[in-house]
């Protein structure tokens, strides 16, 4: 079954934007969980622009469902994730000036810093995984670091005009979620993915799990958050179902 984690960031957004305390991304959390989200993603950024400190502990102490860290390897950061003790974090990079995560984590042009990370989260117990584009040298690297599992950015895909062009970037998803498999790393995937073009990717991928926030967020300013995730679960329900059986022809 393809798990759903959602990402209530962009909720905390709202609340900053006003510097108040609604809406609260912990409410988020356990809203989305009522709805059926198998994991709940935060990115504790070092400029805090979305969730903060409190937020992050809180939701350590009552999301019921798995909770994901999103995280650089600030050593800020790194530290506070290690006090946290998450399930699991996705090591994702981070500048300043972009508005969300813009590209794959860099693991192949830093590979011993990321392994160095991967084996202190590995102590405390968390889940490594590692955003990263869908390009071959990254996967070799994941593998390399010790990391569990590796996120493909999707963004590419989200972004991409016209039929041909998206139909590239899946093939493209497609060749580096098998060479992940091949070293048993574990295939997720996501960034701006929504409920018009996620279909293609969960059908053809069949990820372990998507990670998705945005798109739900928006829906749920009009539906609210449980149905908004309800919605995403059937979607994606769907196009696993057609991806089992385009498998069970090709077998």
């Amino acid at each position: 079954m393809i798990l759903l984690g959602v990402n209530i960031d962009h909720v905390a957004t709202v609340r900053e934007a006003r510097e108040t305390y609604e809406p609260d991304p912990v409410w988020a959390a356990a809203e989305a969980e009522l709805g059926g989200a198998d994991l709940i993603t935060c990115h504790l950024r070092q400029d805090r622009r979305h969730v903060c400190d409190r937020d992050l502990r809180l939701l350590a102490e009552t999301t019921a469902v798995e909770l994901n860290l999103e995280m650089s390897m600030d050593e800020r950061i790194v530290d506070i994730a290690l006090e946290t003790a998450p399930p699991k974090a996705t090591l994702v990079p981070e500048r300043r000036q972009e508005v969300t995560t813009e590209g794959g984590l860099d693991v192949a042009g830093d590979v011993e810093r990321v392994a160095d990370v991967v084996s202190q989260l590995h102590e405390d117990g968390t889940r490594v995984s590692l955003f990263i584009d869908p390009d071959p040298e990254q996967v070799e690297a994941a593998d390399e670091s010790g990391a569990d599992e590796v996120e493909l950015h999707t963004g590419p895909y989200a972004e991409a005009d016209g039929r041909e062009e998206r139909e590239r970037c899946l093939r493209t998803l497609g060749r580096a979620a098998g060479k992940a498999r091949k070293v048993d790393l574990v295939v997720n995937a996501g960034h701006g993915l929504t409920y018009r073009n996620v279909q293609p990717v969960a059908s053809r991928l069949l990820p372990r799990e998507l990670h998705i926030g945005h798109s739900i967020v928006s829906r749920s300013v009009f539906i609210g958050i449980r149905d908004a995730v309800r919605e995403m679960k059937d979607v994606i329900h769907r196009a696993e179902m057609l991806g089992e059986r385009m498998a069970d022809r090709h077998s």
